[in-house]
């Protein structure tokens, strides 16, 4: 689909990447009067083919305010299944920690299928006159000039906008051809994804159980049309081990998952396919350059251990609007360097917090052997008893501490 630019159509915003960061991000300029060109390789309709691929997102308080405040909640609030509590344990032995909200408070978020997440963005953006989308659609050109940005297509269209933005994912092709200069690392691990079916509720717990090779982490979902109770696994294994695990028949595969999580859910089943991708932490020294801007993992990649990726990325979104409408309002060119460089000062220093915080506990909890497992369970003890430190750890899930743009308050 494309909704062909005329020559003189230039917009404010040429958004390289048409995934869930950029496509909200384009959602949310529109709201604010923001226009924009979004351009992505991948045809919408597979993105959104229907069947459950076991690929999930936790969608933080933050975020989610974000998709109310521009307009997706009604698309959205049935298929969103919540976390009232997380159980994060060490192999499952005695001396956990369990998050949860006092009575009132809300969730610690939603987990959504990606494919619903998508399925509501799309629809908005197709209805959206600010937003001109065009997918499936490869770049062959940018251009980043004093005046404005473009982009030439594979049929020859050319796209101008007054700021680039990066959002094409961790293998950005446009951050590459900027020469930002990153720093990036491999944990030699690979994350499997997997749907499963349980005879037992999940009661809305999200489990993070870690190895010493890596977190096995279960997250709740809503049950199935034929009321089956139902959760994403995202399991961590040693990149060796890999391809063996995604090979593994049914059987066999439910075998290794219920050795992690022993009877927590009860009868296991697989549902759906797996899928497997590599694990690795990247990131970028600076988010901007002349006329462009980097947002979620074209700036930031981070493991998947406590399930922000995702949620990071939106704050980006949302903070670069913000800054791009409140410079609008005083005549300035949404490419404006002052306005980058207040976008960079203010997600530069949270993002890499949160990375580097997210590397620490991976190595944490990756030491091996008795006695590092009972110092952490003995801590994890601590924190179970300590109000405080818990609830910065839930203000910090939910996405609610430190400057949170306009846009995911309440």
């Amino acid at each position: 689909m494309s909704t062909k630019a005329k020559p003189s159509d230039t917009r404010d915003l040429l958004i390289l990447g048409g995934g869930l960061v950029g496509m909200t991000l384009a959602l949310a300029a529109a709201k604010k009067g923001i226009s924009s060109h979004v351009v992505d390789r991948a045809d919408p309709a597979s993105l959104t083919a229907e069947g459950f691929d076991g690929r999930a997102s936790a969608i933080s308080t933050a975020s989610w305010n974000l998709f109310t405040n521009i307009g997706l909640a009604d698309a959205l609030e049935a298929h969103g299944c919540p976390i009232e509590k997380i159980a994060v344990s060490d192999q499952l032995k005695p001396g956990r920690i369990d998050f949860q909200p006092e009575e009132g408070e809300g969730s610690l978020g939603r987990m959504f299928a990606n494919r619903q997440l998508r399925v509501a963005l799309f629809e908005a953006a197709k209805a959206e006159p600010l937003i001109a989308w065009h997918a499936p659609a490869d770049v062959t050109l940018r251009e980043r000039g004093n005046h404005g940005v473009s982009a030439t297509l594979a049929d020859g269209t050319v796209l101008a906008a007054r700021l680039m933005v990066a959002a094409e994912g961790r293998r950005s092709p446009t951050r590459e051809e900027a020469g930002f200069t990153i720093a990036n690392w491999q944990y030699d691990h690979r994350a499997i994804i997997a749907g499963l079916i349980h005879s037992r509720p999940h009661e809305n717990v999200a489990w993070e159980i870690f190895y010493p090779e890596g977190p096995f982490a279960l997250l709740p979902m809503l049950d199935d049309e034929q009321g089956r109770h139902r959760s994403a696994l995202v399991w961590t294994v040693d990149e060796e081990d890999g391809d063996g695990v995604l090979a593994m028949g049914d059987r066999a595969f439910i075998a290794e998952v219920e050795k992690r999580m022993g009877r927590l859910f009860g009868d296991l089943e697989a549902n759906g396919p797996r899928s497997s991708y590599p694990l690795g932490f990247h990131h970028t020294a600076r988010i901007v350059d002349h006329r462009l801007a980097l947002v979620g993992d074209a700036a930031h990649g981070i493991h998947p251990i406590a399930g922000q990726g995702l949620n990071l990325g939106l704050r980006d979104a949302g903070a670069l609007v913000e800054v791009i409408a409140e410079g609008k309002r005083l005549g300035l060119d949404p490419g404006d360097a002052q306005l980058l460089k207040r976008y960079e000062s203010w997600r530069g220093l949270d993002s890499f917090m949160v990375s580097l915080a997210t590397d620490g506990l991976t190595r944490l909890f990756g030491v091996s052997g008795p006695g590092a497992s009972a110092i952490r369970r003995f801590g994890m003890v601590g924190v179970q008893r300590l109000d405080p430190l818990k609830r910065w750890f839930m203000d910090e899930a939910r996405g609610v501490s430190g400057d949170v743009p306009a846009l995911m308050q309440g």
